[in-house]
């Protein structure tokens, strides 16, 4: 609709992922509500408690999670699984983030780790068939003693990956819980449908899309301050500084001309 007409514009889902675009990043602001609202759910839906607790009719063992993605919202339900008193696990083709999980108190799933499973820009990279086939045997091992799945793994542009096949929800137990945020781009099981509850072989699906208006104060309070941010990058002087990184990856349409290459491929 831009295209061809006198108009500059920019879509906060362009922000460069680096230091200085921090304050600015929205994406990262909506998946931490994302990551820790997940978890909320899964607690609410589960039949068990998440903590290990001492009590006069004995012990009750914590609630077993593993989170799919250490990226924002994988760190966050992770964060929050802990705090909830949850025994956690988490799993990520990049090697890199395995220290971040550790330190939030997760044990890293291990399995066979490329170099290069991660773009410049900090998103997970699009692996082939061999590698997608590795990555669900990893996690496959898990599934008999795990409660909940936060699935978060996204690709950037692309149909989100399948980690969990209808044989591997089968090997969970009776009245597991399966929160996918990535639902919006297909899913992570292939049993996800867009906002929908699935409930197949004793296991409860939740295709969840945009859970952070869920938690409206606290999104609208972030979102806003992640545009006020940019806004004043971009119009700081009295002309634009399109040499600027963050101005120019957030620049999308310039004077009618499509800059940003995803976008010009999609409407090409």
């Amino acid at each position: 609709m831009l295209k061809g007409k006198k108009v500059t514009a920019f879509d906060m889902g362009f922000v460069p992922r680096i230091t200085r675009a921090q304050s600015m990043d929205a994406l990262s602001s909506m998946a931490t509500i994302s990551g820790y609202k997940a978890v909320i759910m899964s607690a609410d839906y589960l039949r068990k408690m998440f903590p290990l607790m001492m009590t006069a009719a004995g012990t009750v063992t914590p609630a077993n999670v593993l989170i799919l993605g250490a990226g924002v919202a994988g760190l966050q339900a992770i964060a929050t699984a802990k705090r909830l008193g949850a025994k956690v696990s988490a799993f990520d083709p990049r090697a890199v983030v395995r220290e971040q999980v550790e330190s939030l108190g997760a044990r890293f799933v291990e399995m066979e780790m490329p170099e290069d499973a991660e773009t410049e820009g900090g998103y997970a990279k699009e692996m082939g068939d061999a590698f997608l086939k590795k990555e669900q045997e990893a996690i496959a091992a898990h599934l008999k003693k795990t409660d909940v799945v936060i699935t978060t793994a996204q690709i950037f542009g692309k149909k989100a990956p399948i980690l969990i096949t209808e044989e591997m929800v089968k090997l969970m137990p009776e009245g597991s819980v399966i929160i996918d945020l990535a639902a919006e781009m297909g899913g992570n099981t292939a049993l996800t449908e867009k906002n929908k509850i699935v409930e197949k072989h004793g296991v409860r699906i939740e295709g969840v899309t945009n859970l952070p208006a869920s938690v409206p104060f606290h999104a609208s309070q972030m979102y806003s301050k992640n545009i006020t941010n940019l806004f004043k990058l971009i119009f700081n002087e009295e002309n634009i500084d399109w040499d600027d990184e963050i101005t120019k990856g957030a620049c999308v349409v310039k004077d009618g001309v499509i800059v940003n290459s995803l976008v010009e491929k999609i409407v090409g």
